[in-house]
Formats: structure tokens, C-alpha cells, sequence
């Protein structure tokens, strides 16, 4: 994976953790809701597994936020926060 994409993944990776924690969900729950081991869970936050489109979508609904929240890679200091109404 080349440099400028694997910061791509790790930044969406992040995000998805900064939208969970914004929310007070744990990852057991998060896990939970997709039917997913919380240990597979836990790789889709670091970065160590690729996650589908479809799956992207899945976490975006649970969390509540658009899937364009979570591959929103601006520079950190600059988040939105907005909720799916």
C-alpha cells in the first residue's frame, strides 16, 4: 500500500473512532450492532482491515452520521460533527 494511501485508511480508521467515542458507543456495541466480533471491530478502527463500501455504509447508519463524515480527511482541528437526521 503506498504511503499517501495507507494515511487515507488510518484518517477514515480514525474518524470512525472519533464519530463512535462522539456518540459514547463502545466498541463492543458497535460490534454488536454489525454482527461482528468487537476484536474485528477493533482492526476496522486501526486500519488493519479493508471494510467494503456496504459495511462503510453499515457503520455510518449506526453512528448516525453521513458516510461522508467518516471519509472526510481534512486536517485534524477541522471536524463536523453534524447528525444524520
Amino acid at each position: 500500500m503506498t504511503e499517501g494511501l495507507n494515511f487515507k485508511v488510518k484518517a477514515i480508521a480514525a474518524n470512525i473512532r472519533n464519530k463512535r467515542e462522539y456518540r459514547n458507543y463502545t466498541q463492543e456495541y458497535l460490534a454488536a450492532k454489525l454482527a461482528i466480533s468487537q476484536n474485528a471491530y477493533s482492526k476496522i478502527e486501526l486500519g488493519y482491515t479493508k471494510i467494503t463500501v456496504e459495511r462503510l455504509f453499515q457503520i455510518a447508519e449506526v453512528l448516525g452520521f453521513e458516510v461522508a463524515d467518516l471519509i472526510d480527511i481534512k486536517p485534524q482541528g477541522v471536524s463536523h460533527m453534524a447528525k444524520v437526521n
